[in-house]
């Protein structure tokens, strides 16, 4: 099947300041996505500010020096368009959408949230309140919980390991000062990029970036990354939930090895899709496992890839029973080209169908900048995609499925991992 690939219009500039403007001109479309990202996460932070990264992404929606957080939110909903933020390990994004009319007003907005935060105490104290809740809300959802968990032990001693949220402790002693510092580190212009998807042009959003960032943001001292080592060991998370929740991973290549593009194909032929062998075998064939999937969570120099599923306490050993077969199926039989292809379609149709939103394809040229330091084509990875071979598929299963390197993590009221230790 022939891939119909436009070359994107992409236009980048770096200012004098530090500062890189990105933008790509959609000439069929009628709006704008807007995203200011920051090189910086929880990977940065320590058990002592843990969380902090993602408290400020909250915070900056809590007022400016001319504009208090009603005002921030109707400025954009009046114009029909909204605002958002999301905080990573390893950068945060605030982002705004919006008719193309409405662009100059978006960027003034997140470029007064991000210069002039005002931090106030009582927002500090109310907000802290705010975050507690949703981790609460993550200690109550077992699907997000366990990932949490399955990261804090395959990454032990290394800062991956810390939670995006934070803690309850940090939530509750942050400070004006604490969170001054922390911006006045990492949320400087050398930091940031700019990344601009839709109809609009680069000169514009380029004089909109000189115009409306006036505050001197300084330089970072870019931070060296810790080089990560896996840490393998069996946790147990005792909780009382209807369902038995467990993860089944290992570490692998990140978003600086090409062969992390390889993996997804590994990935989806095992457990992505209701075509994947897991979710044929375990629910169609077995009725067992709403949830069942594969999953790769990458970051720049290291992922995790394994099978997450949900099912009851008296089915949970026989879907790892299944899930297990099917690790050795994988490695001990080479996939056919028909299945190989399925899989390679299926990520190259989603991949390309996600581009008609301009919101998607403003964070894959943020991601595609911070991770890679360019704009790096779709045909490229298609490219890597469709080299992918049948041995490639067998090779990989081989490292990454290796029954003793595996990390199991189980979340239930009922230890089975103790239970199949005895």
């Amino acid at each position: 099947m022939e891939k119909i690939i436009r070359p994107l219009d992409v236009n980048i500039t770096k200012l004098q300041n530090g500062v890189t403007v990105i933008t790509e001109m959609i000439p069929h479309v009628k709006s704008f996505s807007l995203g200011f990202w920051f090189n910086v996460g929880s990977r940065l932070e320590s058990h002592a500010n843990n969380g902090i990264s993602h408290f400020i992404e909250h915070m900056l929606f809590k007022g400016t020096q001319k504009r208090s957080a009603k005002k921030i939110s109707e400025e954009i909903e009046e114009l029909g368009g909204y605002l958002n933020a999301f905080t990573s390990k390893e950068h945060t994004c605030f982002y705004g959408r919006g008719l193309s009319s409405h662009l100059e007003k978006t960027f003034d907005v997140l470029a007064d949230m991000v210069s002039y935060p005002l931090f106030k105490s009582t927002d500090i104290k109310n907000e802290s309140n705010v975050v507690i809740d949703e981790l609460d809300d993550i200690e109550d959802n077992p699907e997000e919980l366990i990932f949490d968990k399955f990261e804090s032990i395959i990454f032990k001693g290394n800062s991956l390991e810390l939670p995006i949220i934070g803690t309850k402790g940090n939530l509750k002693k942050f400070k004006k000062r604490d969170l001054d510092d922390f911006m006045k580190e990492h949320y400087t212009f050398d930091n940031l990029y700019i990344v601009a998807s839709g109809f609009l042009q680069h000169k514009e959003v380029v004089k909109y970036a000189y115009k409306y960032l006036q505050k001197d943001l300084g330089k970072s001292n870019r931070a060296v990354l810790e080089p990560v080592n896996t840490f393998r060991q069996n946790l147990y998370i005792k909780k009382e939930t209807q369902q038995t929740h467990v993860i089944i991973g290992n570490t692998t290549e990140g978003y600086n090895s090409k062969r992390r593009v390889e993996i997804s194909v590994l990935s989806n032929i095992l457990g992505e899709g209701s075509s994947s062998r897991l979710f044929q075998n375990l629910r169609e064939k077995n009725g067992i496992a709403y949830q069942i999937n594969t999953f790769l969570n990458s970051f720049y120099d290291i992922s995790t890839f394994g099978v997450y599923f949900s099912t009851n306490d008296k089915t949970t050993e026989k879907a790892l029973e299944i899930i297990r077969k099917e690790f050795v199926k994988i490695k001990s039989k080479k996939v056919t080209e028909k299945e190989l292809n399925r899989a390679k379609e299926y990520i190259i149709g989603n991949m390309i169908m996600s581009m008609e939103s301009t919101n998607n394809r403003m964070m894959r040229i943020g991601q595609s900048l911070i991770y890679y330091g360019k704009v790096r084509p779709m045909t490229e990875t298609i490219r890597i995609i469709e080299a992918v071979t049948p041995k490639m598929v067998q090779e990989l299963a081989h490292e990454l499925l290796n029954e003793s390197e595996l990390v199991n993590v189980m979340l239930s009221g009922k230890n089975k991992l103790l239970e199949k230790a005895a």
